[in-house]
């Protein structure tokens, strides 16, 4: 991203409680896929955070673009990412499909950060994840990929420093994961869905600090019932 912008990728995903608690949903052969994209998209998100010249990041990134669709046809390089998607995620979702995440990362290099880019993050980056982490597990259905969007948006608003690019990224949000609020999760799906379910309860008004009980509560009913 370039100077003066007014994204800030802050990478708190590795001590993120809820996301340690929507991995504990999964079923024990399912979490090293699972791991594998968390993993994927921390490090594109890395990527963001450390980039400070847009044609440095696009560099970074196509690199990355080309490294994943690789993994279809040889083995992959002395990279931890990159190994452990071969390894869990590659049998069942081919490495062309993970190297379309890279172009949701690509928005936002974008010199203007507007409805269009945040879109294109949303579809590329949140749906492009939560579809790939739901056919690693075997599961199909579109509110998937619709949650997903939403959960990038969220996620992204939370990012800005720009008031009204946050305001306009929540918006989106809220309306994008509106489309899915009477959607059962599958249950082997839920360790996905209490991911979006986390992104809903940042959109209210005030939201409850991760971590929350009462957030844990709603996380532990989704896990319950799938809703």
């Amino acid at each position: 991203m370039g100077k003066g912008t007014s994204i800030e990728m802050v990478n708190s995903n590795f001590t993120d409680p809820e996301r340690w608690l929507a991995m504990t949903y999964a079923r024990p052969a399912h979490r090293p896929a699972l791991d594998a994209l968390w993993s994927l998209d921390d490090k594109l998100a890395s990527i963001l955070r450390a980039t400070r010249e847009p044609i440095v990041g696009q560099m970074r990134l196509t690199w990355w673009h080309e490294a994943l669709s690789a993994l279809d046809d040889a083995a992959p390089p002395a990279e931890p990412v990159l190994q452990a998607l071969a390894r869990h995620v590659v049998p069942q979702v081919p490495g062309r499909w993970l190297a379309t995440l890279v172009e949701g990362w690509e928005a936002l290099l974008e010199p203007t950060l507007d409805a269009p880019a945040m879109q294109a993050h949303a579809v590329h980056r949140g749906s492009g994840l939560f579809t790939a982490m739901a056919a690693a597990i075997g599961v199909d259905d579109p509110a998937i990929a619709t949650a997903g969007a939403g959960w990038a948006l969220a996620d992204l608003a939370g990012h800005l420093k720009a008031p009204a690019e946050a305001d306009l990224a929540r918006t989106m949000a809220r309306t994008t994961l509106a489309k899915t609020a009477g959607f059962r999760w599958p249950s082997a799906a839920r360790a996905i869905g209490a991911i979006a379910r986390a992104a809903s309860l940042d959109l209210e008004i005030p939201p409850k600090p991760r971590g929350h009980p009462a957030r844990a509560a709603r996380l532990l009913w989704l896990r319950v019932t799938g809703r």
